[in-house]
């Protein structure tokens, strides 16, 4: 069901709650929450240990009785009771007073996969009304990320976007403020991420701390052929540190599949869209938003492997909630959205 921008203007807060991070706007008082959607509880007593980048940082290292929690994956609200105490947490008592300034938290929109089902819907909408809102309205993902990036999806041309998200990618083309086709694939940061890891361990028999992996995000890039970078991590059959050095070029066909994927999607979606449509793209290409879109070298590999243009938008990880907002702040001309 599609909603007038006029029901977004009423809302007075804007959250975008993610797998990797959360995000609260206020209206009026600009962006608030910008934390990872973690959270850290005692299985003991239940009590929250820490939440956001508190709670990322003790990922991998907490005795027993202390557990890290991700409250939200693919996009989607998983874990509901926990969301709501994260974001009670995140907010804090100086956000919560601005939430109670004119009854702002009366009405929330929060951003949501396209592609999500009644349930995942319903876990979005709990978890704000348990922590106030009276009313909340669900906005797709690529629809807010197209605004925030200046795309200009009100018009009747093509816009392409791609939000690159820590767990998948949403593909979508949008033309009068709508979805005229999209998917989602189950590829994004922590794909790529993984997929070293575990050449590393086949290859190697080497088990990498997260903070290892970084200098092997470069061999994207394709610079420094021929060079070697050394990792060190634990070495699976004695448990011992050791370092060694890794082919850049091995590490490029280990994300290969996933990346070949992401390409192939691409072309389906195009496939599902009117000529028109697809005449617009020739030129003006696709917009890379999400956190996972400065992966180095993503742009060059899918410029490669679809002979589009590619652009990076500006901010990228704020795309969504910086559009969310300028719904609410009543910043957009006239359009329907797809609101839920």
């Amino acid at each position: 069901m599609s909603k007038p921008l006029d029901q977004l203007r009423r809302c007075s807060v804007a959250v975008d709650v993610g797998s990797a991070r959360t995000r609260v706007h206020i209206k009026d008082a600009g962006l608030l929450v910008d934390e990872p959607s973690v959270v850290a509880v005692n299985t003991f007593s239940g009590a929250l240990m820490a939440v956001g980048t508190s709670a990322e940082r003790m990922d991998g290292r907490t005795p027993g009785h202390i557990r890290v929690v991700r409250p939200v994956s693919n996009g989607t609200v998983v874990d509901i009771e926990m969301a709501q105490r994260m974001l009670r947490a995140l907010v804090g008592s100086s956000v919560r007073r601005a939430w109670r300034r004119r009854g702002a938290m009366q009405r929330a929109a929060v951003t949501i996969p396209h592609n999500a089902d009644p349930l995942a819907r319903s876990a979005a909408i709990e978890t704000l009304t348990g922590v106030g809102a009276k009313q909340v309205e669900l906005v797709d993902t690529p629809t807010a990320a197209g605004v925030g990036c200046g795309l200009p999806v009100e018009q009747p041309e093509a816009t392409m976007i791609l939000v690159c998200g820590a767990t998948t990618t949403q593909i979508a083309v949008l033309s009068l403020g709508a979805i005229v086709s999209a998917t989602t694939v189950p590829m994004g940061g922590d794909t790529i991420h993984h997929a070293v890891v575990q050449h590393l361990r086949n290859h190697h028999e080497l088990i990498l701390p997260s903070q290892a992996v970084r200098p092997l995000h470069l061999a994207l890039t394709g610079a420094g052929e021929g060079q070697t970078t050394e990792v060190w991590g634990r070495d699976v059959a004695t448990g011992t540190a050791r370092t060694v050095c890794i082919n850049p070029d091995d590490v490029r066909a280990a994300i290969q599949a996933p990346l070949i994927g992401l390409s192939d999607a691409i072309r389906s979606v195009l496939h599902n869209c009117p000529p028109d449509l697809v005449a617009d793209l020739a030129d003006r290409g696709m917009v890379l938003a999400g956190g996972s879109a400065l992966l180095p070298g993503l742009d060059e590999r899918l410029r490669a492997g679809t002979g589009m243009p590619v652009h990076i938008a500006d901010q990228p990880s704020l795309s969504a909630v910086n559009g969310l907002a300028a719904m609410v702040e009543g910043q957009v001309m006239p359009l329907n959205v797809d609101v839920h």
